[in-house]
């Protein structure tokens, strides 16, 4: 097994080493976040799960929460209940069918996750900026492999 850092195992390893640490420096400011905010680092978690439902338009239900989360339904039940005291999110009847619940982030709970997390994404995407359309393409097809691979 070659071990270069232009592509060898090695290289490819350090790759996935630091993406490793990347999750773990994200998790660590989510963490934050959380104490910061008076919540669980779960009750983020959740909220980012929330807000990616509401980008690719998917309904946001207290059953998509609970498969995302891996949580039970008393958990999931916790974890909304929580949100919504802390004004975060809001329980909705679905328009097209009054029996089920919609869970929605509040803007103010976007606007306090923008003001903590806003200046490390300008840096990211400033990092995106000078990169062509191709290389850019290269690192969504890797992060795409990456989360599927630690999807169960």
């Amino acid at each position: 097994m070659e071990d270069d850092v232009d592509g060898g195992v090695g290289g490819n390893l350090e790759l996935v080493h630091l993406l490793r640490a990347v999750a773990v420096e994200f998790g660590l400011r989510q963490a934050e976040f959380a104490a910061a905010n008076g919540m669980h680092p779960t009750d983020v978690r959740a909220l980012i799960c929330l807000l990616d439902a509401a980008r690719a338009a998917e309904p946001a239900t207290p059953g998509l929460l609970r498969t995302r989360l891996g949580l039970n339904s008393a958990g999931t039940t916790g974890v909304i209940d929580r949100l919504q005291r802390l004004g975060h999110v809001e329980r909705v009847r679905d328009p097209e069918d009054r029996r089920r619940v919609l869970l929605r982030v509040r803007p103010e709970a976007v606007h306090l996750g923008q003001e903590f997390f806003g200046p490390a994404i300008n840096t990211l995407l400033g990092t995106l900026t000078p990169l062509s359309p191709a290389e850019r393409t290269t690192i969504r097809d890797f992060l795409t492999a990456a989360r599927e691979a630690f999807t169960p």
